[in-house]
């Protein structure tokens, strides 16, 4: 059995609890110690690509999960339908995970759509392999040019050739060798299914695990940090027998 979270941190900017620190603090021991794979997902970065790829001005929650149910369905699209190259989820963790705790993945989807308006153009896999690199698709508020990539997953969608893929991933790991740690070598899994998602001819899911997720582990310690150092809202959670 293999427990895969899509896992909501808090963001820096949009925040709707003023406990969120604490939850995630909470939660993110359960994480580490019970879930095999985690997909960290942000609210604000969700924000951020509605507003500026999407160019919606006033996104609803609806949106944001119409962008995380297109990530979701990438991730499982290889246990649902045939392909060429099928991906389950034991295989994503075999080629993903390097050492036991470090199962924090930052995820990203292309082409992006807004509900409603799916893209007419069709797009070429050199295409969705550069947009799904771009670090303005990353559903997560960390900066993947901050940090090294570990390991990586393309999980491509579509009618599309093997050998294009692996070429395009292959032409990524050569331009982009400084962002990728020299001790894991062909660190880029990739997958192909050739049922594509409805109202598109091909997509691509991203599944990075870059150092870079440190960087929203900081944001959380240092909320938390700023709050339980003055014991506020403790009362919350003693008075239920924490």
């Amino acid at each position: 059995r293999i427990m895969l979270t899509f896992s909501v941190v808090p963001s820096p900017k949009v925040s709707d609890t003023v406990v969120e620190p604490y939850n995630a603090t909470l939660s993110v021991h359960q994480l580490v110690e019970n879930a095999d794979e985690c997909m960290v997902l942000d609210n604000e970065a969700l924000y951020d690509i509605c507003f500026r790829t999407l160019k919606l001005t006033t996104p609803t929650f609806g949106d944001l999960n119409h962008l995380i149910s297109a990530v979701m369905s990438g991730v499982t699209c290889c246990l649902r339908f045939p392909g060429q190259l099928n991906a389950d989820l034991r295989k994503l963790a075999v080629n993903l995970i390097p050492f036991p705790r470090l199962h924090f993945f930052m995820v990203g989807f292309t082409p992006l759509t807004s509900r409603g308006s799916q893209q007419y153009r069709a797009l070429t896999v050199p295409e969705l392999t550069q947009q799904m690199w771009d670090a303005k698709n990353m559903m997560c508020a960390a900066d993947p040019r901050h940090g090294r990539y570990l390991t990586a997953s393309a999980l491509f969608r579509g009618r599309m050739s093997t050998k294009e893929v692996d070429e395009q991933l292959i032409n990524v790991q050569n331009k982009n060798s400084s962002y990728f740690v020299e001790w894991i070598p062909n660190n880029v899994k990739s997958s192909v299914c050739d049922i594509p998602p409805k109202g598109l001819k091909m997509s691509a899911t991203f599944i990075g695990n870059s150092t870079a997720v440190q960087e929203m582990f900081k944001r959380v310690s240092e909320q938390f940090t700023s709050m339980f150092r003055r014991k506020a809202f403790l009362h919350w959670y003693t008075g239920e027998g924490m």
